[in-house]
């Protein structure tokens, strides 16, 4: 096994345990800890790169698995989070908002991979991906009184599996 392909390996190791934590910890505490815009990101980036612009394998049965449990994600969220969205907006809006930011979300990162062709866009939109849920379980984290849908393990797989594509990246564009 080469170095780049032991970093892309590990990175989807930690980030499906990351999927898988916080799937159980939705179903534990009855909210999901991800914020709407990271998984609608999410969502559209595994559909792209799973049906739009299909990776290479082993990358492409991976973006699938990924794609179903964020299927599964976006169930729980839809059911289980328009409560906790009442006091943002009226409930009517909450249907709307979702679908909107999942257009928006998965146009920027149609439009993006267009312009930087499928290997480049695939790996510069999952980069804004990754950057923007991270600053968002930040500030979930720092703006409310809740853990629910967090821990400290989902933090610690997303950042392992964050510092092994880095390392893939750095070692597979190194310009």
């Amino acid at each position: 096994m080469t170095t780049i392909a032991f970093f892309a390996l590990f990175s989807g190791i930690f980030w499906t345990i990351t999927y898988l934590l916080i799937l159980h910890r939705s179903i534990q505490d009855r909210v999901i800890g991800m914020p709407m815009v990271a998984l609608c990101l999410n969502i559209a980036w595994e559909f792209i790169f799973s049906f739009v612009y299909p990776s290479n394998k082993p990358q492409l049965y991976v973006n699938y698995i990924w794609f179903c449990f964020d299927l599964v994600i976006v169930r729980q969220y839809l059911k289980l989070n328009q409560a906790a969205f009442a006091e943002y907006l009226p409930k009517k809006l909450f249907y709307p908002a979702f679908c909107s930011v999942l257009a928006i979300g998965f146009f920027n990162i149609l439009f993006a991979t267009n312009e930087l062709g499928t290997k480049l866009g695939s790996h510069y939109t999952a980069f804004e991906i990754n950057l923007i849920m991270s600053v968002l379980f930040i500030y979930i984290l720092l703006s409310s009184d809740r853990t629910q849908g967090q821990s400290i393990s989902i933090a610690a797989t997303k950042m392992i599996g964050t510092a092994f594509a880095s390392a893939f990246s750095f070692l597979k564009f190194p310009s």
